[in-house]
């Protein structure tokens, strides 16, 4: 067990890519919701009636910013039962006697991606598992290359959770329709599908899946500032997935269990203010990225930037500061009341400390030596400075 002194200091929080504060608004919205519609959405009394217009409604308004129809938006418990629903509902719906589902995807994934493909493998399936550049990119060639026959799916996230590299999501999608439109053995080109998990980049671009390009995306409630265990994935019409949750057949049968009406509720308003505040918050968050990142560099000449400059989230900074010990800089920084991570949260329950993501990027010692910096609604250029302060006591010149 851990024993953290507790102090009155103000602590600044650098982490929003592994969670955001619930919206004040969302947190209203949610316990309106909760105190007067408790009634099960699947019941055939008044109660549950209202409690499933809540639901449609919120529905409508998911499907409103995505560009999509009511009916092609599923509500999950979050990114990684979204994930799971979408690789292995494919897999399963696709896999057959003398057929071998065959799945495209990165290195660098979310491992809510990696140990669903690794699972797929367990299975029978097979992946392909394409390498990126030194900036974190993956080719929409290289895609297009590894595609196959037997492909069913490919899955790249539209920005990455570590490095904050936004990928070509637009370019990808137009490689696998291209490929799609000239394949003759299935009709109507039905597969390879195109899934992206969409989780981080839910509060700063655009989630318009018909211009993205994408049949399948997954979105997570506390990446925007929404309620816990509440996600959604986005389904077109016309893709074949089996369920990985039984029960009662909610949703569609695809998501069986009760609905969470105050959860689907806040998401739909978490997105909306998300959608409302994304081109304003991003150029706020960009001009802050760039005042870190620039003071990062001039005031540390070891320090190198992982991932790329110009195709980044606003809210990301992950410098290398060579030699430094990563996990010991993060406890150091929390001593002096700066939250901020190393690598994925999701990778702090394993035993290896090391990123993965920074690794494939082959900047040598830099996997274990990284710190990732990611900024949120709250975020100060004095949250900056006292960070560059901080840092200055902590990494070797």
């Amino acid at each position: 067990m851990i024993f953290r002194k507790k102090t009155n200091k103000k602590r600044i929080f650098l982490d929003y890519a592994s969670i955001t504060p619930v919206d004040l608004e969302v947190e209203k919205e949610m316990d309106k919701v909760g105190r007067t519609t408790f009634a099960n959405p699947s019941a055939l009394y008044d109660e549950a009636f209202i409690a499933k217009e809540l639901v449609e409604d919120a529905r409508k308004k998911v499907a409103g910013i995505l560009n999509a129809q009511k009916s092609e938006v599923v509500f999950t418990s979050g990114g990684t039962e979204g994930n799971n629903l979408a690789l292995l509902g494919v897999f399963e719906a696709h896999k057959k006697d003398g057929f071998v589902p065959h799945f495209i995807t990165t290195v660098i994934e979310h491992s809510a991606i990696l140990e669903v493909c690794k699972e797929i493998e367990r299975r029978g399936g097979e992946v392909t598992y394409l390498k990126v550049s030194p900036e974190g990119l993956v080719s929409p060639k290289d895609i297009h290359g590894a595609l196959k026959e037997n492909t069913v799916l490919v899955t790249v996230a539209y920005a990455n959770n570590e490095i904050g590299t936004i990928q070509p999501i637009k370019d990808i999608g137009r490689a696998i329709k291209d490929w799609r439109q000239k394949k003759t053995e299935h009709q109507n080109g039905a597969w390879p599908y195109f899934h992206t998990d969409a989780c981080q980049a839910g509060p700063y671009l655009s989630l318009d899946v018909l211009k993205l390009g994408v049949d399948i995306m997954t979105l997570d409630g506390i990446k925007i500032y929404g309620p816990r265990g509440m996600g959604i994935l986005y389904l077109r019409h016309g893709v074949n997935v089996t369920p990985v949750i039984f029960g009662g057949g909610q949703e569609k049968g695809l998501r069986s269990g009760t609905e969470n009406v105050p959860g689907i509720v806040g998401f739909a308003k978490a997105l909306e203010i998300a959608d409302s505040l994304r081109e304003k918050e991003s150029e706020r968050l960009t001009a802050l990225r760039d005042y870190a990142t620039d003071s990062i560099i001039k005031n540390f000449p070891k320090a190198v930037l992982n991932g790329s400059k110009e195709s980044r989230l606003p809210n990301n900074i992950n410098v290398c500061f060579r030699g430094l010990d990563a996990e010991f800089a993060v406890i150091s920084l929390d001593m002096a009341g700066i939250s901020v991570s190393y690598s994925s949260s999701c990778r702090t329950l394993k035993e290896d400390p090391s990123s993965y993501v920074v690794s494939a990027l082959d900047m040598g010692d830099c996997s274990t030596s990284s710190l990732r910096f990611t900024l949120g609604r709250e975020s100060t250029k004095k949250d900056i400075d006292d960070l560059l302060n901080a840092l200055q006591k902590i990494v070797l010149q």
